[in-house]
């Protein structure tokens, strides 16, 4: 069920990692050895991600290197959003990814979360999607698209500062290619001439009501390369294991990229869920846990006998 496993999500984000907290990223360093240690222990089949980061910078990569972090990652992730939060422009995508080559030469560079809203209008979305498009294929081996769906409003969006964040928050909600009635938008059916070559990248919440329909819709569509997440925080939850077997099951026929991420707050430094863990071995064990349950190796077969 799981090709590859990306070790946790915009490590380098302040809305998805408390640099407060770890300001070298010592501690999330740490976090990447360990889980990729016991995600290889388990699976050495499974691509082991580097969180995307978000901004894309050289400089933080270089911080991962110097602290033997890239060591036990197979491949580094890029984000991007250059027409809602990224101060580029959207022609710049190439520029981004050999930025990124040009610290890390011998890892391939994925871009596993690519994006333009519907916040302004969605003739924006329509150009954006057909440029990152356009710019993308062909230049990396790997691109997702977020997301499939807009994120319900009454359901907050995961950053540290919420509202206080002005527009920059509300963006989140306008991200997909299906508004939260369930309406589609002109960008579906463009993404749609792309789905062969470009992902999609959906994040499922706790007992997600849309599971079903996003399966229904991405096998129309022709999607086979899915990125989403399984939640440590989740982990703690009444059936979260029931609840994350029928979302792995649902999603069984995709090639599935998943995200561990998400501090339980009882476990944080901070009672939060982007805060650094107290003990970064539970998150690895984690990762181990999820990958034994949904991605076993597979032992190789015995030879017949003369």
């Amino acid at each position: 069920m799981i090709e590859a496993a990306m070790i946790w999500n915009e490590p380098n984000n302040k809305s998805h990692w408390n640099p407060e907290l770890d300001p070298d990223w010592a501690i999330y360093a740490d976090t990447v050895i360990r889980a990729g240690q016991s995600i290889a222990a388990i699976n050495p089949d499974v691509t082991r991600v580097l969180g995307g980061m978000s901004p894309i910078d050289p400089s933080w990569v270089e911080k991962m290197r110097n602290q033997g972090a890239l060591d036990h990652v197979d491949v580094v992730a890029v984000h991007g959003f250059p027409l809602d939060w990224n101060l580029w422009p959207i022609h710049a995508w190439p520029d981004k990814i050999a930025e990124i080559e040009a610290v890390v030469p011998e890892k391939p560079v994925w871009a596993t979360e690519v994006g333009v809203g519907s916040f302004g209008a969605d003739e924006v979305q329509v150009f954006g999607l057909e440029r990152t498009a356009e710019l993308l294929i062909g230049r990396v081996p790997n691109i997702y698209w977020y997301s499939l769906f807009d994120l319900p409003q009454e359901w907050g969006a995961e950053t540290r500062h919420r509202e206080a964040e002005g527009s920059s928050y509300y963006r989140h909600f306008h991200m997909g290619l299906i508004r939260a009635d369930g309406t589609p938008k002109p960008a579906l059916e463009v993404y749609r001439r792309h789905a062969a070559e470009m992902g999609l990248m959906q994040w499922f919440h706790f007992h997600d009501p849309r599971l079903e329909d996003a399966v229904r819709i991405m096998k129309d569509l022709g999607v086979t390369k899915l990125r989403t997440g399984l939640s440590w925080a989740d982990r703690f939850r009444e059936g979260a294991l029931d609840w994350f077997d029928r979302q792995m099951e649902a999603l069984a026929d995709f090639e599935v990229m998943v995200t561990f991420c998400f501090t339980p707050e009882h476990l944080g430094v901070e009672a939060h869920h982007t805060s650094c863990a107290r003990d970064p071995q539970g998150f690895a064990d984690f990762c181990a846990e999820m990958i034994d349950r949904y991605a076993p190796a597979v032992s190789a077969p015995v030879a017949a006998r003369a």
